[in-house]
């Protein structure tokens, strides 16, 4: 499975208040289009998606007259990389 950080945006519906709600999390999943709809429990959900370059998907949904965007993101395991392979030292760093 493929790991991802999750940002949830819900629109706020309420006239007063222009902030988004926002939440951020670690998952794991093979298709980001079928976690959302197994995670929304809603009578009228409609979703539609994009996929950039990166890997990233960004899945729109509308539940029930509720906007949310659903934004994964893949988690790159980090990597080791050479600083110098002058003077026969073999020293790493994490980027």
């Amino acid at each position: 499975m493929a790991e991802y950080e999750l940002v949830r945006e819900i629109k706020n519906s309420c006239p007063n208040n222009q902030m988004r709600d926002v939440f951020f999390e670690e998952i794991e999943t093979d298709d980001p289009i079928n976690y959302v709809n197994q995670f929304l429990k809603g009578n009228a959900v409609s979703l539609s998606s994009e996929r950039k370059e990166d890997g990233t998907v960004i899945v729109y949904a509308d539940c029930d007259g509720l906007i949310q965007k659903f934004i994964f993101t893949p988690v790159e395991p980090l990597c080791r990389k050479p600083i110098s392979a002058d003077r026969g030292r073999t020293s790493t760093r994490r980027w």
